[in-house]
């Protein structure tokens, strides 16, 4: 399970002309599944995200989480992050989970991510082709990958 989590000062997602989800000051989160991931992904990377410190103290040093700065999370599904540019010039997204593995693991992060934070977590739709928009706050984006845990 792959995410990138971009500190932004807000975010929005739309599918057809409609806002599906909407946030002030938080994470966008943008998150990849692949046919390998489970629910330990799930809870491991939930748990990373809800307490990831990439917020700016008094002295401006990356020491608050979410929670600190009481911040939201806008939740993208997003396949191409297993895109592989390996051969041509043409990505393959063959370790992308299917539909019928990836959208309960994707809400079972919804809901885990709720849970770890206390908050209702805004959303897109999954497998739609959404428009996002964001003010990315720093710039932060931080990788993660609960495969090398880095």
């Amino acid at each position: 399970m792959r995410a990138i989590i971009q500190r932004v000062s807000s975010a929005s997602c739309s599918v057809s002309g409609e806002i599906t989800g909407k946030i002030g000051p938080g994470f966008m989160v943008l998150l990849g599944i692949e046919e390998a991931d489970g629910t330990e992904d799930v809870v491991w990377l939930a748990q990373k995200i809800a307490n990831m410190r990439i917020f700016g103290d008094e002295n401006g040093a990356m020491n608050k989480s979410l929670a600190d700065v009481g911040g939201d999370i806008l939740l993208i599904s997003q396949f191409t992050l297993y895109a592989s540019t390996k051969k041509g010039n043409r990505p393959g997204f063959t370790r992308s989970a299917k539909p019928d593995v990836a959208t309960p693991l994707y809400e079972k992060m919804i809901s885990e991510l709720a849970q770890a934070t206390g908050k209702v977590i805004q959303t897109g739709v999954f497998g739609a082709d959404m428009k996002i928009s964001l003010v990315n706050d720093g710039p932060v984006t931080i990788p993660i990958d609960t495969k090398s845990k880095e």
